[in-house]
């Protein structure tokens, strides 16, 4: 009995699904499936590469950047200007018909005053909390204060 099951299932199967149309569908099927595999590797693979030529220009365009300013930094250093800015400060010289102002330190008063200004700057800066709050209500937390 199991014998003559079998049978009918293999002629089946046989007869119905393993045709030449189904055979060259699932051949053509798994053809366009790796196609479309690699297709996504080679976009995947140029995607990364892209990436990294971006950054490898960026990194060349920053240093090029680095070395104008350093060649700019350079000729800046080598003029007479320059040099003669650095002797003037170094050993507190003044060209002639130039004056001096020698400033007092900063006394009591001045720095208490500085201190008042920074605390009332900082005290009136609203805590994160009111800022989202204003930010969610559409910045109409100033009303539920009131």
């Amino acid at each position: 009995m199991k014998k003559i099951n079998i049978r009918k299932l293999y002629y089946h199967a046989r007869h119905r699904y393993f045709t030449l149309n189904n055979l060259v569908f699932v051949g053509a099927l798994l053809i366009a499936a790796s196609w479309a595999w690699g297709s996504i590797e080679v976009l995947d693979r140029n995607y990364t590469l892209q990436k990294e030529v971006d950054s490898k220009y960026r990194q060349q365009k920053l240093l090029e950047l680095e070395v104008a300013t350093l060649s700019y930094q350079k000729r800046y250093h080598a003029s007479e200007e320059y040099q003669e800015l650095a002797v003037r400060e170094r050993l507190g010289l003044a060209k002639s018909g130039e004056k001096a102002l020698i400033l007092p330190e900063n006394t009591k008063a001045t720095t208490e005053t500085e201190d008042r200004v920074s605390t009332i700057s900082t005290s009136s800066k609203p805590s994160n909390t009111e800022e989202w709050i204003n930010f969610l209500l559409g910045g109409n937390s100033q009303s539920l204060k009131k």
